[in-house]
């Protein structure tokens, strides 16, 4: 099953008409320096010194907060994160789950060129605290940070 992709303006409707849920799957670095307000943060992978490494629990740990049926805006800093996640977590068994293309900053081409703008160059709900829950040391019950 393919994934559907949407744009930011599509998925912050969804998010107000239809009861979806964003997930933001950018590194917690990443994620406490700005994201979509009442964003949930579940990274795909680890910023560490070395760069990011795949996050192996992210599939365990998404299954942990949200059911199968959850609706689910996921999201990251340009849009190719995001695309992998959704396509993993549709491959698992999610039924409701849509990419938010351009992710938070915006989609840029090979030469840096923005090419759609994020969410937060749309000027949407951004903030700098997750709300109560949702950070991803509340939803793991860890100090993993990266």
């Amino acid at each position: 099953m393919s994934v559907k992709r949407v744009s930011p303006e599509e998925a912050k409707v969804l998010m107000e008409n239809e009861g979806y849920v964003y997930l933001d799957v950018r590194s917690t670095p990443e994620f406490e320096a700005g994201h979509p307000a009442g964003a949930y943060n579940i990274p795909i992978a680890h910023m560490t010194p070395g760069g990011m490494r795949p996050n192996p629990g992210f599939l365990a740990e998404v299954a942990a907060v949200f059911p199968k049926d959850a609706k689910l805006v996921v999201g990251c800093k340009m849009g190719a994160r995001s695309l992998r996640a959704a396509q993993a977590l549709i491959q698992t068994g999610y039924e409701n789950v849509v990419d938010q293309r351009a992710g938070f900053d915006g989609a840029r081409d090979p030469f840096g060129q923005l090419q759609e703008p994020g969410w937060q160059r749309l000027q949407f709900a951004v903030a700098l605290e997750a709300e109560p829950g949702r950070s991803y040391d509340e939803l793991t019950g860890s100090s993993k940070g990266g």
